[in-house]
């Protein structure tokens, strides 16, 4: 598969993006529960009291810029758009129980898109059991499409990650990941939709045509 970020330098990052969202929810949608899920599992793991992790179950209290998104959507329409849980993370800054979501165990091939726009943001390859119960990652598909913010809640000092395309927080990043980059992005599933390979390649072959004809007339 062509690395997005080499389609994005081939056609122009924000011609890619501009077709990427036409169909705005073509990867948008509820993610699919498994049954972790099921109220009649039993009461989640709690996160380390002390540590690195005691982080990880906190919710973030940072201000997201929101006047320069590409996709908007009055609160109203969120709430619509999103299920419950959706937007309780991803537009309130929540968190979603470790071990009883729907990704943190996901051993499929693919991409994780945004839940809320539908942006590529991180590959099932650079994911890897972190313990923490929440799908958990060493890398991101591509820079821009994330971004960060620091997060001074609870008396603590975190890195805050959210859609650089519509806002919708994700989680935190931490520096206490494998190699080669040390990170681990503990990321809510909530906010997460999982495209298997084989349709996302596709989508992307198609993206990239689309991007480059538009590139063309400019």
């Amino acid at each position: 598969m062509l690395p997005l970020s080499k389609l994005a330098s081939r056609a122009g990052r924000l011609a890619l993006l501009a077709v990427a969202l036409s169909p705005l929810f073509l990867f948008a949608a509820s993610p699919v529960m498994n049954s972790k899920d099921s109220p009649k599992n039993p009461a989640p793991a709690a996160c380390a009291t002390d540590g690195p992790l005691s982080a990880c179950g906190l919710p973030s209290k940072v201000v997201i810029d929101m006047s320069h998104r590409k996709v908007h959507h009055t609160d109203a329409e969120w709430r619509a758009i999103l299920t419950p849980q959706q937007y309780s993370v991803m537009r309130e800054q929540g968190t979603e129980p470790p071990f009883r979501n729907a990704y943190w165990d996901n051993h499929q091939d693919g991409v994780y898109v945004c839940a809320g726009c539908g942006t590529p943001l991180f590959d099932s390859r650079q994911k890897f059991d972190s313990g923490t119960g929440w799908p958990s990652f060493w890398q991101v598909i591509d820079p821009a499409f994330i971004e960060e913010q620091t997060d001074h809640s609870y008396g603590m000092t975190r890195v805050e990650v959210h859609c650089a395309v519509c806002g919708a927080h994700l989680g935190h990043v931490f520096d206490d990941g494998p190699d080669p980059t040390g990170l681990r992005y503990c990321i809510n599933s909530a906010s997460l939709k999982f495209i298997p390979r084989a349709e996302y390649d596709a989508w992307v072959k198609k993206t990239a045509a689309a991007a480059a004809a538009v590139a063309a007339k400019h």
